[in-house]
């Protein structure tokens, strides 16, 4: 079944922006399912950032409407993205570098148990489910669970800021901001095969990325963004670097959507 065929998780509808007389967003859709990765592509300025934060509830646009299964729904903050089943894994990553991996899956949701009335850190439990969600989840295997965030490789802090998102049972849309930023060869390889297995299991995610070359290896759909605008969307299988990047600098506006 194609994607016009069903419903999408999330659809972003005639989406403004404005910041003061400046206008970041100009009547931008987005549509995301389940099960499909949708690229966000374009250069530093389009608005890339400016939609999702709004779509994750870091920002809230001038005008406009979410869509969430159908139903317009408000976004006024993380917490409320994260309640319907939004989250992001953005570049910075937001790890605490002193603590272990599974301290930092849990930072902030930390598990307890009680003990003669008082509680406790349930630290056993916490390093379990971590690596259950890592090694089954993501099939990411640590060399050790007793190290600091900080002695671990750029992907394998990856695989920990995106297990946090996933841990979440009502995870249904996951924002990947840049998750190849900074990585070597083979991680980046590790990373894009994390993303086709949380695509396997029936999650939207949509992919903010400046290389071309993952977003062809991973997604099924490219919107360019340009100057805040949605100049196209594409499906992936039908069309090529050439042409991507000639919507992405202006050259073939108006390109049509699929």
């Amino acid at each position: 079944m194609s994607s016009k065929d069903r419903l999408p998780v999330v659809e972003m509808r005639q989406i403004y922006k404005r910041f003061g007389g400046v206008t970041a967003l100009e009547d931008v859709d987005l549509a995301a399912y389940a099960g499909e990765v949708l690229a966000i592509v374009g250069d530093n300025g389009a608005g890339k950032s400016t939609l999702i934060k709004i779509l994750t509830g870091l920002y809230q646009p001038t005008s406009g409407s979410i869509i969430i299964d159908g139903t317009q729904r408000t976004i006024d903050s993380h917490s409320d993205a994260i309640g319907i089943g939004i989250d992001a894994v953005y570049q910075t990553l937001a790890l605490a570098d002193h603590l272990d991996p599974a301290a930092n899956m849990f930072l902030g949701t930390e598990l307890t148990h009680s003990f003669l009335g008082m509680r406790f850190l349930d630290n056993k439990r916490m390093r379990k489910e971590a690596n259950q969600v890592l090694y089954e989840r993501l099939g990411v295997q640590l060399r050790s669970m007793d190290v600091a965030a900080e002695s671990l490789s750029g992907g394998q802090r990856q695989a920990i800021a995106i297990a946090r998102a996933v841990y979440r049972s009502n995870l249904r849309v996951l924002v990947m901001d840049e998750p190849t930023a900074a990585l070597g060869p083979q991680e980046t390889a590790r990373t894009l095969k994390l993303i086709q297995t949380l695509r396997s299991e029936n999650l939207a995610i949509i992919l903010i990325s400046h290389s071309l070359d993952d977003v062809f290896a991973v997604s099924d759909q490219i919107q360019v963004m340009r100057r805040g605008r949605r100049v196209g969307l594409l499906n992936t299988a039908e069309t090529n670097h050439q042409e991507v990047l000639g919507m992405i600098v202006g050259a073939q506006e108006g390109a049509a959507h699929v």
